[in-house]
């Protein structure tokens, strides 16, 4: 009962929700992801955020605020959609929608249902030719140098993302901050500027190429693909401090890789040593490049070998990979943290699991439990009836997901009780996890594939 991505979406159901009497009065929902907030206000009865799921069989999506996520359904009769990459029907169109685009959703609200009557997907930002420059350009400039290349690079993106990894030679300037930053611009105003954000859709390095020319700079210019465009080919850079605030601190996971034959001044948290022969050989170890996991190559001083092997790995497939800036000198005239002893060979990379998830092997332990055993908590099986008449994890209460904002009353009262929702591939669980939480219940979901058989046996992909 494994089911291919399309199959993933058409058996997506829609997370709904009518206030129950009793239930607590939920903290306010954001209207809108933060990114959004640089350009854009949202108003009432609008959403900004993320593309998330689609589930086509009950009329819904889903969109992802930060770390919220918020449900809609809609009405393919009433139904508007603005997008760039029109399909056959509506359904189409909407499918054509790729998770993480941003979006801009309308909707009217009845007994705590929200309905989408419009959805504005983001659309590229439209430049004239002679304001832009291409990523080969951009390439060929970063390798002569501004010295050389004779131009400045900003990177108009909030700080945070710029420190999660920037493309080399580029100093921050966030589109908006720009105002109070204008002493980073050159005094020649006919320098090559170039601005740069977050790819075709972000519109901040197009506001700073605007605020540039009313300035008098007369060759401004935006690299339109920015920052993911970069990535695909390309490796970026951190900083020492930067790496160790957005990734160590925060317990974010990241691949290290550390170069250097000699590792007995420490190395940084984590890291794997790894010979450049070897490069190739250690890729059959790295977790699959569609989790984009984070990679920082660590030589003694940024030089050559790390930016040779980021390079490889970022042709391999993976985006994300940046160079320690300075190397381990930087990171040690810095003043930071170094662990001591032998370095790890293998990689053994862990993505951050999805807020509200359980671990496969905590699932695994409480679906084994007797159901008398489980106490404190309730497995909740949000499978269509066609898909539990094969088998149920043994003392699992079934509520179609679909279903469930009308049957929470069949739920036990107790809601410090944990519910732990599961469904074929996780889609749905997670769904109903979301639903749980707003409705005050103590809720995690399983995000895996799982296929139970008609003794309660149950299998984890």
């Amino acid at each position: 009962m494994k089911h291919s991505t399309l199959s993933r979406i058409l058996w997506l159901g829609a997370v709904t929700g009518i206030a129950m009497a009793g239930d607590p009065v939920p903290a306010p929902r954001p209207a809108s992801a933060k990114i959004c907030l640089t350009c854009h206000a949202t108003p009432a009865g609008q959403l900004r955020g993320t593309f998330d799921i689609l589930a086509i069989p009950s009329s819904s999506f889903q969109i992802k605020l930060d770390e919220s996520a918020e449900v809609l359904r809609y009405d393919k009769a009433a139904l508007k959609v603005i997008s760039d990459e029109k399909g056959a029907t509506l359904d189409a169109t909407l499918m054509n929608i790729k998770k993480g685009h941003e979006v801009r959703v309308e909707y009217t609200e009845k007994d705590g249902v929200k309905t989408a009557t419009l959805v504005a997907v983001k659309q590229a930002v439209k430049l004239a030719a002679s304001d832009t420059v291409s990523l080969d350009e951009v390439q060929k400039l970063v390798a002569l140098g501004p010295e050389k290349g004779k131009y400045f690079l900003f990177d108009s993106r909030p700080a945070p993302r710029f420190q999660e990894g920037n493309i080399p030679t580029a100093m921050n300037m966030p589109f908006p901050a720009f105002d109070k930053l204008v002493d980073k611009l050159p005094s020649d105003k006919q320098a090559l500027v170039i601005f740069y954000c977050s790819g075709k859709t972000c519109n901040m390095s197009p506001g700073a190429l605007a605020k540039a020319k009313k300035l008098g700079y007369t060759n401004a210019k935006v690299f339109i693909d920015g920052m993911p465009g970069w990535y695909s080919k390309n490796f970026g850079v951190v900083a020492p401090k930067s790496f160790k605030e957005t990734f160590l601190d925060k317990d974010m996971p990241a691949i290290v890789l550390d170069l250097r034959s000699d590792v007995e001044k420490g190395a940084l948290k984590g890291a794997v040593a790894l010979a450049p022969r070897n490069t190739m050989e250690l890729l059959k170890t790295f977790p699959p490049a569609k989790l984009k996991p984070p990679v920082l190559l660590v030589d003694q001083d940024g030089g050559e070998s790390a930016r040779k092997t980021a390079l490889e790995i970022a042709r391999a497939g993976y985006p994300g990979v940046n160079v320690l800036e300075g190397g381990f000198n930087a990171w040690q005239a810095a003043g930071l943290p170094v662990v001591q002893g032998k370095l790890a060979t293998k990689v053994a990379y862990v993505a951050k699991p999805r807020p509200g998830s359980i671990s496969n092997e905590e699932f695994t332990r409480l679906a084994n439990l007797a159901p008398e055993q489980r106490k404190g908590a309730l497995i909740l099986d949000v499978r269509n009836p066609d898909e539990t008449k094969d088998g149920i994890i043994k003392g699992a209460l079934v509520i179609p997901e679909p279903l469930l904002s009308s049957r929470l009353a069949d739920l036990p009262k107790d809601k410090n009780l944990l519910v732990v929702t599961h469904c074929s591939t996780g889609i749905r669980a997670e769904l109903a996890y979301h639903l749980l939480k707003e409705r005050g219940y103590s809720a995690r979901f399983l995000n895996a594939e799982i296929t139970i058989i008609d003794t309660g046996e149950f299998t984890i992909d």
